[in-house]
C-alpha cells in the first residue's frame, strides 16, 4: 500500500521539488536494517533466542546472529561470540515494515515529539534508535523476557540528506519541527 502511495504521490512531488529529469532517478527506499545489540548474549544464550524471536515477529523475517569481529577483554568478549541479531528487509517486507513503523509503532512511543533530523549520515541514509521493542503491537508485553532497544537504519538511493529527508517526510516519517 505504501509502495502505491510512493508511486502515485511521493514520486511526482519529489520530481516537482527537486526537478529530476528522469523518473527513475527519484530516490526510493533501498533496504531497512533492524539491529539489536544484546549485552547479555555472550553469557545468556536464552536471552538472545528470545530477542531473536521478538525481532522475527516484528520484521516478518528470521534474523541473523551477529558475532564479535574481534576480542575486547574489558567487555569479556572473545572473537566470534554472539553479540546481537539483525535483519535486512527489502522489497515488500521493507515497505510493510516502514508503514508499520511510521503509522503504528512511532506514535506509540511515550512523550514522542518527533524523530530527530540530525540522524542522517551525509549520504542519504537515516538511522533511528528505539528504546523498547514493545512499541510494536505484535509483541505481547507479558511474554517479553527483557525490554531491549533496537537500531533501525533506512537506506535510500538519495544522494544528499536533504533529498532523503524530503523522501522520508513525504512517506510519513514524523520529523521534529524546528
Amino acid at each position: 500500500m505504501l509502495k502505491q502511495t510512493y508511486e502515485s504521490n511521493v514520486k511526482p512531488e519529489m520530481i516537482k521539488k527537486f526537478g529530476y529529469k528522469n523518473p527513475m532517478s527519484v530516490p526510493t527506499l533501498k533496504k531497512i536494517v533492524v539491529n539489536m545489540g544484546v549485552k547479555e548474549a555472550p553469557s545468556d544464550a536464552k536471552m538472545l533466542d528470545a530477542l531473536m524471536k521478538d525481532l522475527a515477529i516484528i520484521s516478518g523475517q528470521r534474523p541473523n546472529v551477529r558475532r564479535a569481529r574481534k576480542a575486547i577483554a574489558n567487555f569479556k568478549i572473545r572473537e566470534q561470540m554472539p553479540v546481537g541479531c539483525a535483519v535486512t528487509l527489502r522489497g515488500k517486507r521493507m515497505w510493510d515494515f516502514f508503514s508499520r513503523l511510521v503509522n503504528v509503532a512511532i506514535p506509540r512511543i511515550r512523550d514522542f515529539r518527533g524523530v530527530p533530523t540530525k540522524s542522517f549520515d551525509g549520504h542519504g541514509n537515516y538511522t533511528l534508535g528505539i528504546e523498547e521493542q514493545t512499541v510494536f503491537p505484535e509483541i505481547d508485553y507479558d511474554k517479553v523476557a527483557k525490554i531491549q532497544g533496537m537500531d533501525i537504519s533506512v537506506v535510500t538511493t538519495a544522494k544528499t540528506d536533504e533529498e532523503a529527508q524530503a523522501l522520508l517526510a513525504l512517506l510519513g516519517m514524523p520529523f521534529k519541527r524546528k
